[in-house]
């Protein structure tokens, strides 16, 4: 009897230590909310995104593992930021440890939930826009990162007028997902007395009528603002700019890339690669409302010169020694 209770608990043991008996590891569930690339190319280990590819590098220099320790769950509205509200509500539905998500989408994350954490890789200025209640204490379910786009409006006009003299009004292309960008626009162009023609426009149709009033206004100069409405349009933005020969400052350097002239930013990449931070001390059992807001290390100013060439313009020497990009 001695024997077979012996052999009984040895058995036990040898299950044991061969795993049989270990409760299977969770594997977390890592939403991620994207507003132009489609959820197949946001989808996997590797990505066509590289901000959200920086994300996961991130995670991997945490000790996290796709697929052993963690899957991504991506959606996106495709450029169509109407689509927004919806997902936001699946992705809730799907009970996710945490969302990840970059400024176009944070509203419709902020009315689909106010438990799930998320995670911003940057907003304009979440304490406006009332993500938070403050960058120190954010006290709700959002916590991240920052692009402070808005608090560097009076950069982008100051850098326009050092390339442009603005004797004419400078247009602002800008939508209602940028209002706050629009309305610190026009504090800091009224403090140096300039003219401001306002472009807004609700749905990318109007992108060329919105180019014809800036021609017909003779403005010379252009400020775009980065939107989930007008990002996915960014090359055509910059073909409209330079037929109208407008020089134009953006708020992101990937306008830049699709044929911009200029952009202020910060560096996005960084910003998503910083962010698996948060996410991982969530992951650990951190409240997001814990954990300060944090800005932006790096900006970038990313220079055109072929685009620049296009309009007829010579950048100025105090400009290109600034430049941290010179695209040739």
């Amino acid at each position: 009897m001695k024997r077979r209770a012996l052999v009984g608990a040895g058995a036990f043991w040898v299950a044991s230590r061969t795993g049989y008996a270990q409760p299977a590891r969770k594997l977390l569930r890592i939403g991620i909310l994207g507003s132009q690339l489609t959820a197949a190319e946001m989808s996997g280990p590797q990505t066509r995104s590289t901000t959200i590819n920086a994300l996961l590098r991130g995670l991997r220099e945490l000790g996290y593992v796709y697929g052993e320790h963690f899957v991504t769950e991506p959606r996106s509205s495709e450029g169509k930021p109407e689509r927004l509200p919806a997902l936001a509500v699946e992705l809730v539905g799907l009970k996710l440890d945490v969302i990840v998500a970059a400024g176009p989408t944070l509203p419709a994350l902020k009315q689909a939930t106010s438990t799930v954490p998320i995670v911003m890789t940057g907003s304009g200025d979440p304490v406006g826009q009332g993500f938070v209640r403050s960058l120190a204490r954010p006290g709700g379910n959002f916590t991240g990162l920052t692009l402070q786009s808005v608090e560097t409006t009076g950069k982008r006009l100051e850098l326009i007028g050092e390339l442009v003299r603005p004797t004419g009004p400078i247009a602002v292309l800008w939508d209602r997902y940028s209002l706050l960008h629009w309305q610190e626009t026009e504090a800091a162009a009224r403090e140096r007395g300039w003219k401001l023609l306002s472009l807004e426009i609700r749905d990318a149709g109007e992108i060329e009528t919105a180019f014809a009033a800036a021609r017909d206004a003779r403005a010379r100069a252009l400020l775009v603002f980065n939107s989930a409405l007008l990002d996915r349009h960014a090359g055509r933005i910059a073909a409209l700019a330079a037929s109208g020969r407008l020089a134009t400052m953006y708020g992101l350097r990937f306008y830049v890339e699709a044929g911009g002239l200029m952009s202020y930013g910060p560096d996005l990449v960084e910003n998503w690669r910083r962010a698996a931070a948060f996410v991982d001390k969530i992951l650990k059992g951190a409240k997001p409302g814990d954990l300060p807001v944090e800005q932006p290390t790096k900006f970038e100013l990313v220079i055109n010169l072929k685009t620049a060439k296009l309009l007829g313009l010579t950048i100025p020497q105090s400009l290109l020694l600034r430049a941290d990009e010179v695209i040739q």
